[in-house]
């Protein structure tokens, strides 16, 4: 059976439904770039939608899209960039080459669907883009019309050949001091897409240092870093590796206290040394990240 053909048929119209809305119709409306088009599949009240980062650990989890409005303007930034790209084959057709969406749980008006991409798509002169994952829509019958409820994105696909691991994970007999500071010891890296940040200080966009005291500096100086991962399609959840150049060891105290206020667990590794800083600078810092 053509991947372009609907699996169900009229005998079966709830699977036959669920596959037109979730396949045909929002292949059809990304590739031309039309919101408009699936907008009606969607329940806005109580909407909400999760990104699982490619992670089979809940933990990792975050709450993406806390409404319709934030994942229609997600949907809509993808679909702008997709439809921009050259590709080297037919984008619709790659698209339904790499889509299967077979198991589907009805109970009464309630459905969970499982689909699942699993292949790629090649840019012309450029490099080809991994489709790898599976998500998980929960859907209600409302009015007679199947929509979608919300659902759980980005999770790994176990069925594929090319299965991905976490990003970054914490080895089960990793282990360190009593005194340690707000670290890993080791963290495992599944290399994907790596980012690399320069040393980043507390510097403005017309070069000017800001901030006088080590929690300023160290506070403006994280800023600094997110934004650098987020032109970069990562963000500091991603940040797997630090390096800290101080002015004076005598504020790593002060500077652990805001430094912690801006990762979580499992925290990044980390290397911090004294030495002498450019300007005013009481600190620089160093990340190395994985693409999201």
């Amino acid at each position: 059976m053509s991947r372009f053909t609907n699996p169900f048929n009229q005998h079966d119209p709830d699977r036959y439904a669920i596959w037109e809305m979730l396949v045909k119709r929002d292949i059809e409306a990304f590739i031309k770039n039309k919101w408009e088009k699936v907008a009606g599949d969607f329940i806005e009240e109580g909407f909400m939608g999760t990104d699982a980062h490619f992670s089979g650990n809940p933990d990792s989890w975050d709450l993406s899209f806390p409404n319709l409005k934030s994942y229609q303007q997600f949907w809509c930034d993808q679909a702008a960039s997709f439809s921009e790209t050259d590709w080297e084959d037919d984008p619709q057709k790659k698209l339904y080459e790499v889509t299967t969406l077979r198991d589907i749980d009805i109970s009464e008006d309630s459905a969970l669907v499982h689909k699942k991409f699993d292949g790629a798509i090649k840019k012309k002169n450029g490099p080809t883009e991994l489709l790898n994952w599976q998500t998980l829509y929960r859907c209600r019958k409302v009015n007679g019309h199947w929509k979608i409820a919300g659902f759980t994105g980005f999770l790994p696909h176990p069925g594929s050949g090319s299965t991905q691991q976490p990003a970054v994970e914490l080895p089960e007999t990793a282990s360190q001091h009593a005194t340690a500071g707000p670290y890993s010891p080791v963290l495992k890296v599944n290399p994907g897409q790596l980012i690399v940040i320069s040393g980043q200080a507390a510097l403005n966009p017309a070069g000017e240092t800001i901030g006088d005291t080590i929690e300023e500096q160290t506070k403006f100086t994280l800023e600094n870093c997110r934004k650098q991962l987020e032109s970069a399609g990562s963000s500091l959840n991603e940040v797997f590796k630090v390096t800290v150049y101080l002015s004076d060891l005598d504020n790593w105290t002060r500077f652990n206290t805001i430094y912690k206020e801006f990762f979580s667990s499992p925290m990044p590794v980390r290397t911090a040394v004294q030495t002498g800083l450019l300007n005013k600078f009481l600190v620089e810092i160093e990340l190395w990240a994985i693409k999201k």
